[in-house]
């Protein structure tokens, strides 16, 4: 191996170093509570070290995010393995609230926070993978619901399991006075009828 062949590998090696720190810290202290320097000591470098790769913590943050994206499009490929093209769908949205409900916090700084999205004036790059999983399970079998355009029925899907999981998160969905230990149960019965009822 070459001396740049190294550094390269050196790099991407600090960066996994720095990206696995900040998403632990995040998780467990929160993204207002974390600072380059907390993650800085945790990894035993100086701040400085962190600023040659991030130019912010925002900028970390939506490197952290993608490598959530990328744990929900491997859940995904997991979960998602019907040939009938309805059941692939249903598949994906359980699928996908059951990723809110065993990663709540991951999923707060995916999909809830704000700060991510400063580092990015237009696209969001890092969600492609997952979300075109949705668009394309969707084309499989979008002559079978009650859209006729896939990006809206995407919309749609996604704007429904993101609804449930965001009220299961934040805790508003006890508003419906649903006991705690019915509520998860209660939200996966939602996705089937709402499915149910886009069908043709």
């Amino acid at each position: 191996m070459g001396i740049t062949d190294r550094k390269e590998r050196e790099k991407q090696e600090m960066r996994k170093l720095i990206i696995s720190a900040a998403m632990e810290m995040f998780i467990t202290e929160g993204f207002d509570k974390t600072s380059i320097r907390n993650i800085a000591d945790k990894i035993e470098y100086s701040p400085a070290t962190i600023y040659l790769y991030y130019k912010d913590k925002d900028e970390l943050l939506y490197e952290v995010q993608g490598q959530a994206f990328m744990e929900i499009y491997n859940a995904f490929v997991r979960d998602v393995t019907a040939t009938d093209p309805m059941d692939r769908l249903q598949q994906l949205l359980h699928s996908y609230v059951n990723f809110g409900f065993e990663h709540p916090d991951l999923y707060d700084l995916m999909f809830i926070l704000r700060s991510p999205m400063n580092a990015t004036e237009n696209d969001w790059p890092n969600c492609d993978e997952a979300y075109h999983f949705l668009t394309k399970t969707l084309e499989e079998c979008i002559d079978q619901l009650r859209f006729t355009d896939v990006n809206l029925a995407a919309l749609s899907i996604w704007g429904l399991g993101h609804g449930l999981i965001s009220l299961y998160i934040r805790e508003r969905i006890k508003v419906t006075k649903i006991p705690d230990d019915q509520i998860r149960t209660a939200i996966k019965a939602t996705v089937d009828e709402q499915l149910r009822l886009i069908k043709r």
